[in-house]
């Protein structure tokens, strides 16, 4: 069984950043013991130098090792450069006991809140995912700009200006999950057997309607995936439960 905490949109700032519910969702997932935590973009809410600073000390709590990407909020005033500097690379890959790979993905753009994954990226993520398919790895792909829209978010706006390639990627590849924030929505959409889960803000105050701080938890095992939608500081509950595509 492989555990994985979904976190993202922390947007951590003097303004918008709530850190009485950071701190209570650190003790949280702290306690669950996840093997690894994926944190979807949005960890700043300007980009500043001296966010990412309070960025590194607040990441640091966490008990378990975390894997990040940047949001287009992360991306403003030369923070594309802090990122890299402070967080770590913006692109990667891991793989975890030889049969699942993680991959991350940079969607950001300096100074712009539209996401894109362009050419050279796009053609490093097919060359992960048709080894994926070789060796029948569970596969997962993060990214902070969604690739289809999220309802009850109003308007829509800032998505992925190449979405269509990269959703088609993504599903004739099959990718077993892809995660992304961005808009601070939980969601679950599924594409013929590709999930694609959106995470809501674990710590922003920028909330829609009644919409609760919050994070998700994958409970991957040999049967399925289950997904859990945890409210910070409140009630848990399974948001979807999923079959395999590679048994």
């Amino acid at each position: 069984m492989t555990l994985i905490a979904h976190i993202s949109d922390l947007h951590i700032s003097n303004t918008a950043f709530d850190e009485k519910k950071f701190l209570e969702a650190v003790s949280e997932i702290n306690h669950m013991q996840p093997d690894m935590i994926i944190l979807t973009g949005d960890i700043t809410e300007n980009g500043y130098y001296t966010e990412y600073e309070q960025a590194t000390k607040y990441l640091g709590m966490f008990e378990t090792p975390l894997f990040a990407v940047p949001g287009n909020h992360d991306a403003r005033n030369l923070g594309y450069q802090t990122f890299e500097e402070l967080i770590g690379e913006k692109s990667w890959k891991l793989t975890m006991d030889d049969n699942l790979t993680v991959m991350g993905v940079d969607s950001s753009s300096p100074d712009e809140d539209k996401g894109h994954i362009g050419t050279p990226q796009h053609m490093w993520l097919e060359h992960q995912l048709d080894e994926c398919v070789i060796h029948e790895n569970f596969s997962i792909v993060a990214l902070h700009h969604h690739v289809v829209p999220i309802p009850q978010t109003g308007r829509e706006r800032n998505i992925l200006s190449d979405a269509g390639d990269i959703l088609k990627t993504l599903t004739t590849h099959e990718v077993d999950l892809v995660l992304s924030g961005h808009k601070h929505v939980p969601n679950i959409w599924k594409i013929n057997n590709t999930l694609i889960v959106n995470a809501g803000s674990i710590s922003s105050i920028k909330l829609r309607g009644k919409n609760k701080n919050s994070y998700n938890l994958y409970n991957i095992n040999n049967e399925g995936i289950e997904i859990y939608l945890n409210n910070v500081g409140g009630e848990k509950f399974l948001f979807g439960k999923y079959p395999k595509n590679k048994l």
